[in-house]
């Protein structure tokens, strides 16, 4: 029997990530994941592959009250909060509608990263599009890389630790769901998977960035983990870990729910 082991959300956007015992899943991700985002002057996103140090930035929510921290620092925001000017900014090649949240975000920011940057929100959860060949159609996303969701099973992780000098946890694959396994990698073999009264697609294997050699609590890159899944988990120019999701059903899931796969 398949089980829920982690539930996770990442609030903003490359930022550290919090464990939730239930999430609400929504077409274009879980409620409140990666629903804000950091980007420059010139309305680029950021994330750690450009600041490493973002991992160390650690949110949580309170309501509806978002708190930030890094080192002695903290800001907080409330979940509606914008200035309602518009930026128009792109996910890789999805343009995105955002919204300023505030000039004290921006500033908090701005001060801790030592560069000028801008906290937006993403508009409406129809916000951004992204176009899922296997469909040949669009699908709502959050400001995640490409797709709603990520699912990792337990036992992939520990197979991959098995060949590392060092153990890993699953902070450094940012999934959102991770599913107690039998076997490495099963999930990708995986088509409709239900979880609480939530029901989710296999869209596709996720194809792994820099981000899984950044520790996330350090923010030091180590290669040694893109480079052994480069020897067993290749294909194509992509080295793969984990498995994207389409949410087909909006529902709540909760951390020890059954999970049925067909």
């Amino acid at each position: 029997m398949y089980r829920v082991a982690h539930l996770y959300i990442y609030p903003i956007k490359s930022l550290a990530g919090i464990e939730v015992l239930q999430a609400r899943a929504l077409q274009s991700g879980f409620e409140y994941d990666r629903r804000w985002m950091l980007t420059d002057q010139n309305a680029r996103f950021l994330t750690q592959r450009e600041i490493p140090i973002l991992s160390l930035f650690k949110t949580q929510i309170a309501g509806s009250t978002i708190n930030v921290e890094y080192k002695s620092a903290s800001f907080s925001f409330d979940v509606s909060e914008s200035t309602g000017e518009p930026v128009k900014t792109c996910v890789f090649d999805d343009p995105a509608d955002t919204v300023v949240v505030s000039e004290e975000a921006d500033s908090w920011f701005s001060a801790r990263l030592g560069r000028t940057v801008r906290l937006v929100r993403l508009a409406s959860d129809r916000a951004r599009e992204h176009f899922v060949k296997k469909h040949n159609n669009l699908i709502p996303v959050s400001l995640a890389d490409g797709y709603p969701y990520l699912l990792l099973g337990t036992e992939s992780l520990r197979g991959l630790n098995n060949k590392l000098t060092g153990k890993l946890s699953f902070d450094r694959f940012r999934p959102n769901i991770v599913v107690q396994t039998t076997e490495s990698h099963e999930e990708d073999l995986w088509h409709n998977i239900g979880a609480g009264t939530a029901v989710f697609e296999n869209a596709k294997p996720c194809g792994r960035c820099q981000i899984v050699t950044i520790n996330q609590e350090t923010a030091i890159s180590d290669n040694e983990p893109l480079k052994v899944l480069n020897t067993y988990r290749r294909s194509a120019n992509s080295v793969l870990f984990g498995i994207n999701l389409i949410c087909r059903q909006d529902g709540l899931v909760r951390s020890g729910d059954t999970v049925q796969i067909s």
